[in-house]
């Protein structure tokens, strides 16, 4: 499985990816070893994740979600 997540960062930010091991990814992220923007955001926990078949589609779904305000993301996350 492919997944488009959105992770809650520290300082109330989100950020949006794409990974094939949800656990391993965010525990990646908790580590300082993931995304730039992530690092200086610790600790980050789950928001909101999607699962796809292919990398394509959540590759996709990830920039769909990245094209979204702030507002509109809350609301997918709620």
């Amino acid at each position: 499985m492919n997944y488009t997540y959105i992770l809650k960062c520290s300082d109330g930010t989100y950020y949006t990816g794409w990974t094939n091991d949800m656990a391993k990814r965010l525990k990646t992220h908790n580590e300082g070893k993931g995304a730039k923007y992530t690092r200086a955001r610790l600790p980050v926990t789950l928001a909101y994740y999607e699962a796809f078949e292919t990398k394509e589609e959540a590759m996709r779904r990830e920039w769909e979600i990245k094209q979204l305000s702030r507002k509109e993301k809350e609301k997918l996350i709620l």
